[in-house]
């Protein structure tokens, strides 16, 4: 009798012998060996395994995971559950924000008028920089011509020039810094302004 064989005449003896409502499974033990019965073993209750109907065909079955796969599982449902919770959190920021420019302005100029407003105090912030930049450009300019004059006479460059040349020189790159950061900040909130006008539009219809 081949393997198929036995394997049919094996399911259809234990099935005549279940009871109606019984369970058949079928799992390998650490040799290899597939193995039947109405219950798992305690020690395989951990092991992959299948559930057979009377005519012995797989109806269910039931792969247990790996450590490593318990673990993937798990990372990546903390990840849907972090994701969804991000999600949920955006949706409802979002509503706050159109309840708040629907309550806050009554037509796209006033929007115009608010985004003027602020604009100018960083306009000003930008100004006086600028300002600055050109005093202490001036200013570095000023100590390097000292220092080539020196340079120029073949005469050592005295210390206390050199520390003002490294002052100057900190002090306009810090400037120069300001002012990329101030543009940047004016360029964010004329950006801002642009999307929150076209929000109101797309909410109110005016």
């Amino acid at each position: 009798m081949n393997k198929n064989k036995l394997f049919v005449a094996l399911i259809l003896g234990i099935s005549f012998t279940l009871p109606a409502t019984a369970k058949l499974y079928k799992w390998v033990d650490e040799n290899g060996t597939t193995h039947y019965g109405e219950t798992i073993p305690p020690e395989y209750a951990d092991k992959n395994r299948s559930e057979l109907n009377k005519a012995g065909r797989v109806i269910k079955k039931q792969e247990v995971l790996t450590p490593e796969e318990l673990r993937a599982a798990r990372s990546a449902q903390e990840q849907a559950d972090d994701k969804k919770l991000a999600d949920d959190k955006a949706a409802l920021e979002k509503k706050r924000r159109d309840r708040a420019l629907v309550e806050t302005y009554s037509s796209p100029d006033e929007i115009d008028l608010a985004r003027k407003r602020n604009l100018q105090q960083i306009e000003q912030r930008i100004n006086g920089v600028n300002a600055n930049i050109k005093m202490a450009n001036d200013n570095l300019q000023g100590l390097q011509k000292e220092a080539d004059a020196y340079t120029k006479a073949n005469k050592t460059i005295p210390k206390d020039l050199q520390d003002d040349l490294q002052e100057a020189q900190t002090r306009l790159d810090k400037l120069q810094k300001d002012l990329e950061k101030s543009q940047a900040e004016k360029a964010a909130m004329d950006a801002r302004y642009d999307a929150d006008k076209a929000r109101y539009k797309e909410l109110t219809g005016k």
